[in-house]
């Protein structure tokens, strides 16, 4: 996995919305074991406290889990990744929505244009 670090961001959350895409997605599947906390920090360029922070919040949210002395590892509950990234995308859709109404796009004026910026 690679991951894409936006520095201007806050960046826990997009470690955890990252590692949740790749769980639903079926990247990472159920019991694989993940990166070490430093090694994800050294890929993706940031502080292993904040690779450890967010590891902690996907384990609270039940999507990955530890062994102690082993490392962390995917759960078995993708379903409620999938639930957790369709939920981001709406968010980002919604903003992205309503940043282009404040510029006076119209909501068929908007569809247009990300239908043609996708060709």
């Amino acid at each position: 996995m690679e991951f894409k670090i936006d520095k201007s961001l806050p960046i826990c959350p997009q470690i955890c919305d990252q590692i949740s895409a790749c769980i639903a997605t079926g990247e990472f599947p159920p019991d694989a074991k993940l990166l070490s906390v430093r090694e994800v920090a050294v890929k993706a360029g940031v502080n292993p406290n904040t690779v450890q922070k967010s590891f902690e919040q996907l384990e609270a949210q039940g999507l990955i889990y530890s062994i102690r002395g082993s490392g962390w590892f995917v759960g078995n509950n993708a379903y409620r990744a999938q639930k957790q990234v369709n939920s981001l995308a709406e968010a980002k859709t919604k903003a992205y929505f309503a940043s282009m109404a404040q510029l006076g796009f119209s909501e068929d004026e908007i569809k247009n244009y990300v239908k043609e910026w996708n060709k």
